[in-house]
């Protein structure tokens, strides 16, 4: 840990060295070591392989795979094995779409985040993990839903369908091969790496594969009940299929009915942050808004933060990529904003009495609502590039009233530290109960599992779709 008058020093001459990583610099922390490894079944939960996220997805996964061996047992024909594949597929879908509907993630935190202070360490540290469970579900069973939609595909095309009539057998076979290539496109743009290389790609094959999928799953429901022998119109309002894909459509729809355009100030204390302000918008804390500079573009997720003495809120933009960039250097005059605030990772630090906040360069703008709103005692280890350089004296002066014993540990001038002992220092010597991790996927990958492969609770974002 920095000594006081480090921790306080905000003017500082700058250098070109970067951001803080996870290796040791010119000068490392002084103060306590960490502690031995746990071992046995904890060491197994605490390895960055094997997180919530990983178990949720394999679960969802596994019990597909229970369900689709049972039917291959108990299922006489194929026109029953078609008519359970496409079920399996569309009710993995829609739970899939569920995981991402905003009011939906939003009951979930409020449900488990509402745990009494007063229960075990672990327990409160178990329900902190909820950041991890929607997108568990959301890929598990997205990987799900296209395994079974591509059964029913190899069934429709080579296998025989209830009626004989061709161009109707054809046109359903057609728009099944569709869906199946869209979700194919859709899952190989989500990988992680593919994500990461071409995120525009990602998002996207994402919206408009998913609209196309949803036009699709809704002719697909009437063609296949056009095959029976019940009036069409009856044989759609009866089928469990047309109910799951009404839901998705509705699911799909609400962000998009509360899409609106807003005016907006933006202060730019330095080429690397701008400060969005805007007298429209709901603040909950621990949430993000998604924003968007035309409909159609990019969407990005930023913290919510209340203004002080006004109405409205304001987000901090930070310089990591190309988007942001540009909207630093050409700050629009309004902004456009879909659906709610969504609760994040950032939210769980409200499971415990005191947290301690690690974050590297630009990573601090997420933490910001929770160092200035106080809704849960913290600290703050912030390992940048000369804070008031890169982000401005009023927005550094307002974290150090807020966290009058934060860390600024200056890269420019100290180097990089290693950031799981400088957090673990900070954990011990004010007491906290966890770690909150927010830097780059590596580093935060890397020092969440250090920590907690060492018996601390620790928390940061998984970057998992």
């Amino acid at each position: 840990m920095s000594t006081p008058s480090d921790s306080g020093t905000f003017d500082s001459e700058p250098s070109d060295s970067g951001t803080a990583g996870t290796s040791a610099g010119s000068e490392q922390p002084s103060g306590l070591g960490l502690p031995e490894r746990v071992t046995g079944l904890r060491a197994l939960l605490a390895h960055r392989r094997f997180t919530p996220f990983h178990r949720i997805l394999i679960l969802a996964v596994l019990a597909n795979t229970a369900v689709a061996i049972l039917l291959l047992l108990s299922v006489p024909d194929s026109a029953g094995a078609m008519a359970a594949a496409i079920t399996a597929a569309t009710i993995n879908l829609a739970v899939a779409t569920l995981a991402r509907q905003q009011y939906a993630v939003n009951a979930l935190f409020a449900a488990v985040l509402s745990v009494p202070h007063n229960w075990p360490l672990r327990r409160r540290a178990t329900a902190a993990q909820v950041h991890q469970v929607p997108g568990g579900v959301h890929v598990g069973c997205a990987i799900s839903a296209t395994a079974w939609f591509g059964a029913y595909a190899a069934l429709a095309v080579t296998g025989s369908l209830p009626t004989a009539v061709g161009a109707r057998d054809t046109g359903l076979r057609i728009v099944a091969a569709t869906i199946l290539l869209d979700l194919l496109a859709m899952s190989l743009w989500a990988r992680p790496s593919a994500r990461e290389r071409h995120h525009d790609a990602f998002e996207a094959t994402h919206r408009y594969g998913g609209w196309l999928a949803l036009a699709l799953f809704i002719a697909l429901t009437i063609m296949a009940a056009a095959e029976g022998l019940s009036p069409v119109l009856g044989a759609v309002f009866s089928s469990p299929n047309a109910w799951i894909v009404a839901a998705l459509v509705v699911m799909a729809a609400i962000p998009w009915l509360q899409l609106r355009r807003i005016k907006v100030h933006i202060d730019c204390p330095s080429d690397h942050v701008a400060v969005v302000t805007m007298a429209a918008g709901r603040v909950l804390s621990g949430s993000a808004a998604r924003l968007a500079r035309h409909p159609f573009g990019q969407w990005h997720s930023f913290a919510t933060m209340t203004v002080p003495g006004q109405d409205g809120c304001r987000f901090a933009i930070s310089r990591t990529g190309g988007w942001t960039a540009r909207f630093i250097e050409e700050p629009p005059t309004h902004i456009w904003t879909r659906g709610v605030p969504t609760a994040g990772m950032v939210s769980v630090s409200r499971a415990f009495h005191k947290v301690v906040w690690l974050a590297t360069g630009s990573g601090i703008a997420p933490c910001l609502p929770q160092l200035l709103e106080g809704a849960t005692p913290c600290t703050l280890v912030w390992v940048t590039r000369d804070p008031v350089r890169t982000y401005g004296r009023s927005l550094a002066g307002e974290i150090r009233a807020a966290i009058p014993d934060a860390t600024f540990w200056n890269t420019d001038l100290r180097g990089k530290p290693d950031l799981a002992v400088l957090a673990y220092g900070a954990y011990r010597q004010t007491g906290a109960e966890a770690v909150m991790v927010v830097s780059n996927k590596s580093t935060t990958l890397a020092v969440v599992a250090e920590l907690r492969s060492r018996g601390v609770p620790a928390f940061g974002p998984i970057w998992d779709s």
